[in-house]
């Protein structure tokens, strides 16, 4: 007798890197980025979509030097034997978009894009392969003020995502002057090698502080762990010069421009770097935002991709980590200017400034502050009687009708199994029209929402009983109207 063979059953498992997300979590995403876009356009930005995928040419430096492009993005060959990739990011198909429409393209040119972006990377806490961008760029205009501008729209969205002008600070610096820094102290910011340590460990100089950062700058630090990190190799001036350099940073921006300026010296471009800085705080000063935005030279990352000024939002309330740990929270999004992506392209430059809003970071910030928005399920229709059920999708389009979101239950359970499914979907209030409502033209309308917190006060079920304050029996003309004094509770 044949043995019969067993049916591949493939195991139900997610990529690494990559998750499920669903109800409340898509809905407070959808509501903030409804919020975020409605700051962009107000300032004359409009909405562009561009294909998840890209010839991976057009990536430019993300392109590995091997056969199979694939490193730090998702790629794969089309029929025609080219690579294509996954966007990495937004900006750079904006910069395809602008040189492949260049003259019939207004300029500038101000667009916002909502998308995902993938990320062939190693995945980890909080790091994902796959995840939302929220972009606004302005290709087309030089700095300083198409800048200002930037970072005024940035600090209104940030805003109006849940975050007010005390939680958050925008740090402000440029990658001129931090040429100007390294030119100062005899480096040169196009070589990778001293200077690229040299940065990197200004980069730590909030979670070091002066001193790792020293350490980092000469021979080199060794961990808590007994790692050993190689410095940069500085001597005691240069590190000294560094280390003004990043102190330089106050309440007062002038007073942080200056002592910037002092540590730079005769540098040019440090000197026009400082120039765009200054008219970039004159601004924000006579526009009211001075106090969200400061000069901070500490800023130092993406200075291979930006050409001038470059900000994030950092966010100033203390959370707990998984360890119960005080920490600072970090950035929720940055921006900057990037005037060589579009000349991939085009061989002439094109100015260019953008911003992005973490919306991933600005939803986590918000709930570890339990600020987190509740977003809640539909009324649910109890349907009790199978015969029943037109009447039932009536009293649940009549509500739809007043721009309450209502369903029927549809499961052919019971009633504490219906009571149950409505608690699972989040719902706050269901509509019960059982056989004795029917039969005085009544429905009932429970406020579930109302009950569990009275629940956690009332002594005895005698009390409970007798009150009832969570739910209300009307005519069912009165439906909609009870229902609506359940939810605005």
């Amino acid at each position: 007798m044949a043995k019969k063979q067993k049916s591949f059953r493939p195991k139900a498992r997610r990529p690494r890197g990559f998750r499920d997300r669903a109800g409340a979590e898509i809905l407070a995403e959808q509501a903030m980025l409804r919020r975020i876009t409605a700051v962009y356009a107000s300032y004359g930005f409009a909405p562009l979509e561009t294909p998840a995928f890209e010839y991976t040419d057009a990536l430019g430096k993300f392109l590995p030097d091997v056969d199979r492009p694939n490193q730090g993005v998702f790629s794969l060959q089309d029929d025609d034997e080219q690579w294509m990739s996954l966007r990495y990011d937004l900006t750079a198909p904006l910069a395809r978009h602008v040189a492949e429409n260049y003259d019939g393209l207004p300029k500038p040119f101000r667009r916002y894009q909502v998308g995902t972006v993938w990320r062939n990377e190693k995945p980890g806490p909080g790091r994902f392969r796959e995840f939302t961008q929220c972009d606004a760029d302005t290709v087309g205009a030089p700095a300083p003020h198409a800048d200002a501008e930037a970072i005024m729209m940035f600090a209104d969205a940030i805003e109006a995502a849940g975050l007010s002008a005390e939680d958050v600070t925008i740090r402000v610096s440029s990658r001129k002057v931090m040429s100007g820094l390294l030119e100062a102290i005899g480096l040169d910011m196009g070589e990778s090698g001293q200077s690229g340590t040299v940065l990197r460990a200004m980069d730590k100089y909030d979670r070091l502080g002066a001193e790792g950062v020293r350490l980092l700058l000469g021979e080199g630090r060794k961990d808590d762990s007994g790692d050993f990190t190689k410095g940069a190799g500085l001597s005691a001036g240069q590190s000294d010069a560094v280390l003004a350099f990043m102190e330089a940073a106050s309440e007062d921006n002038a007073g942080a421009l200056s002592a910037m300026r002092g540590v730079m010296g005769q540098s040019a471009i440090g000197a026009e770097g400082a120039d765009e800085l200054s008219a970039i705080a004159e601004t924000l000063d006579a526009l009211g935002y001075g106090a969200r935005a400061k000069i901070d030279p500490s800023v130092v990352r993406g200075l291979d991709y930006y050409t001038g000024p470059v900000f994030e939002a950092e966010v100033t309330f203390p959370v707990t980590n998984e360890k119960g740990e005080e920490v600072v929270f970090g950035s929720v999004g940055s921006g900057g200017r990037y005037d060589d992506l579009v000349k991939r392209f085009k061989g002439t430059e094109v100015p260019a400034v953008g911003c992005s809003v973490g919306v991933s970071r600005l939803l986590t910030a918000l709930a570890a502050r339990g600020e987190a928005e509740a977003a809640r399920g539909p009324v649910v229709v109890l349907a009790l009687e199978a015969e029943r059920m037109p009447v039932y999708h009536r009293m649940a389009a009549d509500l739809r009708a007043q721009g309450i979101a209502a369903e029927v239950y549809l499961g052919g359970s019971g009633m504490r199994a219906q009571l149950k499914y409505a608690d699972r979907r989040g719902a706050s209030v269901v509509v019960i029209q059982g056989e004795d409502e029917r039969a005085e033209g009544k429905v009932t309308v429970k406020d579930l929402d109302l009950g569990a917190k009275l629940s956690q006060t009332v002594e005895s079920n005698e009390e409970w009983r007798a009150g009832q304050p969570a739910q209300v029996t009307v005519a069912e003309g009165e439906m909609v109207a009870a229902v609506k004094r359940a939810l605005g509770r």
